[in-house]
């Protein structure tokens, strides 16, 4: 498996299963502002990508040859860092440190997780407390009985039909934030059937 770990700006991960995934990455790449707080915790990056505007002089001597550059300013460096990882193929992306610090960053960067879904390349996005992925039509998923799971969409016109989840999301009108948050997971699957493919944003709490 080709698994690709971004580490993006926000604040950095410190649960042993984050930090696992780090190390043993098959390619760990740094969103630029990221990567010093790569190397304090040990961990060495193997490409930097972004503005690199958040580096300093001597930073960027020691990893000159790692740096990549992309001024593109209509995306974010986690957007970039994607675009970079796409062009290895993997088999799996997974992003940490995309949210904490700044709560219009961490909307930001979890909204995108959508357009992402596009890529055709399995996304997530990984914290302390839980993770984020996308599913574009009818899934079958995994969880532990008692987990709580949010649901997101940003399509009024969806419609989620759930088995295996305590609370029914038929009627739910998908027009702001919350409406399928806190859901809880009865067995160690559920599935999720929708109206129309269409992204849906599922949140696996720990």
């Amino acid at each position: 498996m080709n698994t690709i770990v971004i580490l993006a700006q926000g604040d950095f991960p410190t649960s042993k299963r984050c930090l696992q995934m780090m190390w043993e990455a098959d390619r760990l790449i740094c969103c630029d502002g990221a990567a010093a707080k790569a190397v304090v915790n040990g961990f060495e990056p193997d490409e930097i990508v972004g503005d690199l505007d958040s580096l300093d002089a001597d930073f960027r001597e020691r990893y000159s040859s790692k740096l990549f550059q992309d001024r593109d300013q209509e995306c974010n460096d986690q957007t970039k860092a994607v675009r970079r990882a796409l062009t290895y193929h993997p088999s799996r992306i997974i992003i940490l440190g995309a949210t904490g610090r700044r709560e219009d960053h961490s909307m930001g960067n979890i909204s995108l997780l959508a357009d992402y879904a596009v890529y055709g390349c399995p996304i997530e996005m990984w914290s302390d407390y839980g993770h984020f992925e996308v599913i574009l039509d009818t899934a079958t998923l995994p969880a532990i009985p008692g987990q709580e799971i949010s649901l997101f969409s940003f399509d009024p016109t969806l419609k989620v039909h759930a088995d295996g989840l305590r609370y029914p999301t038929d009627e739910v009108v998908f027009n702001t934030l919350w409406k399928a948050t806190l859901n809880v997971a009865e067995f160690s699957t559920f599935t999720l059937t929708l109206s129309h493919p269409a992204p849906l944003l599922v949140y696996w709490a720990d």
